[in-house]
């Protein structure tokens, strides 16, 4: 293990800082850095330095699933309504948990079946009258259906049609309706049913399934999916069933859901990393208990699932005669279980994941999103996988910088291991400092050599503060990037370290304070997976 510890300035003057190198158990053979693609780490062998462990297989994972899949269509009359479950684009949560799961596994695998199947987009009407926003990208439902059909287009794949659950008359929801038709998209509706999922005689009844529009669909494989949870797959599915087999059509129902993982114990780390991404909603993993009845096996489930199960089944038998599944479980076509290589990188990953949420779950109470009882069960979650904050390496690192300068510190977490530090000077932020310090870091330039000259960021401070009315004169991280950007011109070093900055996706930082929106949002593009102490850096009301 390496033992040196070094002094490391913020990129120029010297500035804010220290590095210290170390292995954390990877094996010292051969460096092979992590080339990232979309925020993952896919392996790629670099001119010295330690192996990053990749955990699940991707390509084994696409191979196994589209097969999976395909099977299931023929189990039914050649039509199989597939709900799909999380997110079909920038699946950065698989990603993080599964070392080596590409975010945009799902969209290779539609793409895999592209000449079968056709996707039909579900948005609840109540999302669209108070204009729901999605959070990860900060888009409203509606928009991101456009959104949506726009890129599943843009990759060749057929989008069949929208359809508007819930609908009870809303203007907002016609308006959108009549806005997709201007635009050539077929546009369907579902209305609420009094007692549902409960009222079964009800829902299998011409005013109950038999009320909703019929959905025309001319491939085999209907993938159902929708902009976020709560939109009304499942009802969707459910209703063309019905509609199906009064057309005599023996269609089938299936569910795409990678997590939790089926066949993984119920407290593995990547099942509760799932809880802990849930912990909004509060799902629970739960053993399966009529798969365990039916089958004598043990697999994992979520209470939703399992709480619904006996009115499928009611359902089923009622439109079939006989319910296709014996358990939750039998229902789902996930694969996601058997393509993990190394569970030790899972559990790790995993166990990261969830002190991630964690921070999150403080950083959404602070500012308002969140509730308490989501931070009592991400730390009921952190208890029970034996975790502290402490097992996230950047924050001791962070938080001792920080008491020895009294001012805000972040840390950040290399892909070999090493840990850089950055402090808040007259002229940086903590956040900007730490994004120097790694670029120097990575391009092994010497702490003495300057990136970027005090002289060329001094007009940038004075632009902020007599021209724009700022009141920090510190510079942002963008800031500091297009400061680094026009020194590469006619600097050798700054080329050398602009040209470090793929490698920072998928790197830890944690920083002391919250952070502006603009360092928050600089770090994301550059796929650095970032924490925050829940405090703010002054005691101001309004941020």
């Amino acid at each position: 293990m390496l033992l040196r510890k070094y002094e490391r300035g913020s990129g120029f003057c010297n500035e804010g800082g220290s590095v210290k190198p170390f292995t954390h158990g990877m094996e010292e053979a051969g460096f092979v850095m992590g080339c990232r693609v979309w925020g993952f780490i896919v392996g790629m062998e670099c001119a010295g330095g330690i192996k990053m462990r990749v955990g699940f297989d991707n390509q084994k994972y696409l191979k196994m699933q589209s097969e999976h899949i395909r099977e299931r269509v023929g189990k039914f009359d050649n039509k199989l309504y597939l709900e799909f479950g999380g997110k079909l684009f920038d699946d950065f949560h698989a990603s993080r948990v599964l070392p080596g799961f590409a975010p945009d596994s799902k969209l290779k695998l539609l793409l895999e079946l592209k000449d079968q199947a056709e996707l039909v987009i579900v948005i609840s009407a109540a999302d669209i009258e108070k204009n729901k926003i999605r959070s990860d990208i900060g888009i409203t439902y509606d928009k991101d259906v456009l959104r949506l059909i726009d890129m599943f287009r843009g990759l060749g794949l057929y989008v069949g049609s929208v359809v508007v659950t819930q609908y009870a008359g809303q203007r907002a929801a016609d308006d959108f309706r009549d806005r997709l038709q201007e635009l050539g998209v077929r546009v369907y509706r579902h209305y609420r049913i009094d007692g549902y999922p409960n009222n079964i005689p009800l829902i299998l009844s011409e005013e109950g399934y038999g009320r909703n529009d019929y959905i025309e669909t001319a491939r085999p494989l209907v993938v159902i999916t929708a902009p976020g949870p709560g939109s009304g797959k499942m009802a969707t599915c459910l209703s063309q069933l019905y509609h199906e087999h009064k057309r005599g059509i023996h269609a089938g129902y299936a569910k795409f859901e990678t997590f939790p993982i089926w066949n993984l114990p119920l407290h593995h780390p990547v099942n509760r990393a799932y809880e802990a991404a849930t912990a909004d909603l509060n799902d629970v993993n739960m053993i399966d208990p009529f798969h365990l009845e039916a089958y004598g096996e043990t697999t994992v489930n979520y209470n939703r699932d399992i709480e619904i199960f006996p009115v499928l089944q009611t359902i089923f038998t009622a439109i079939f005669g006989e319910s296709p599944y014996k358990s939750p479980t039998d229902m789902g076509v996930n694969m996601a279980g058997n393509c993990i290589c190394d569970d030790v990188a899972c559990q790790e990953a995993s166990n990261q994941e969830i002190i991630r949420r964690y921070y999150q779950g403080l950083l959404n109470l602070v500012q308002g999103h969140g509730k308490n009882e989501e931070v009592f069960k991400l730390e009921l979650l952190m208890n029970q996988s034996g975790l502290t904050t402490a097992n996230r390496k950047v924050v001791p690192a962070a938080n001792a910088l920080a008491k020895r300068t009294e001012m805000p510190a972040a840390a950040m977490e290399l892909p070999d291991g090493t840990i850089v530090t950055g402090k808040t000077t007259k002229l940086l932020g903590a956040s900007a400092a730490v994004l120097l310090n790694a670029l120097k870091t990575l391009a092994g330039i010497p702490d003495e050599i300057d990136l970027i000259s005090p002289s060329a960021l001094e007009p940038i401070q004075r632009l902020k503060i007599e021209y724009l009315g700022g009141k920090n004169p510190r510079l942002h991280t963008d800031e500091v990037l297009i400061a680094l950007s026009i020194s590469a011109k006619d600097d050798e070093n700054a080329r050398r370290a602009l040209k470090q900055l793929p490698k920072l996706s998928g790197c830890q930082v944690h920083t002391t304070v919250i952070l502006s929106s603009v360092d928050t949002t600089s770090f994301k593009r550059l796929g650095v997976l970032l924490t925050c102490e829940a405090r703010y850096e002054n005691k101001s009301l309004y941020h």
